[in-house]
């Protein structure tokens, strides 16, 4: 538990996951410790993105990273965090200091103007203070998928992001 007290330099290793057909991107904050442990966007257990994605999209719930990317690209959403890099001790977005941007418009060169939607509270101040006046692309603050959002249950999850979601990805509601 010591280790959890102590600044770490992470960095985003993960590509953005996009194509030319995307029309949304998600935005988290940066890697936790436990997706930098199994090499992809919420990795941790306990996070509920995944689940989420599938009931928003009307699909089973993806368990390798394939099937992850797969499932995102089949419904046209792209993913990415927010930061390349940061100081953060564990996964707590409140410690994350020292921030350098990710290149966003790399991911946009690819999808054009597409509408964001950032995955909880930090990752959309995050955006704000260091992207959306370089994009001018105002973002979407979303409920977190984080198990730290413990007073969002799934349902609810499903239901708030469905509502923003869907219609970027030219779906109708399937609840």
């Amino acid at each position: 538990m010591k280790e959890e007290k102590k600044w770490k330099r992470v960095t985003q290793e993960f590509a953005p996951v996009c194509d030319e057909d995307c029309k949304v991107l998600i935005l988290g904050t940066a890697p936790s410790r436990k997706s930098r442990e199994v090499g992809f966007y919420y990795g941790h257990p306990q996070n509920r993105f995944w689940k989420m994605l599938a009931a928003v999209t009307g699909e089973e719930v993806p368990q390798t990273i394939e099937e992850k990317k797969a499932l995102l690209l089949r419904n046209h959403i792209a993913l990415h965090d927010v930061i390349h890099s940061c100081d953060i001790i564990g996964s707590s977005d409140s410690s994350i200091r020292n921030v350098e941007p990710a290149d966003l418009e790399r991911i946009l060169a690819v999808t054009g103007k597409v509408p964001i939607l950032c995955n909880g509270g930090a990752a959309y101040k995050l955006y704000k203070r260091y992207q959306e006046k370089r994009l001018g692309i105002e973002a979407m603050q979303m409920p977190s998928t984080s198990p730290a959002n413990a007073a969002w249950k799934l349902e609810m999850l499903v239901e708030e992001w469905s509502k923003a979601l869907l219609p970027c990805i030219g779906k109708s509601n399937l609840t």
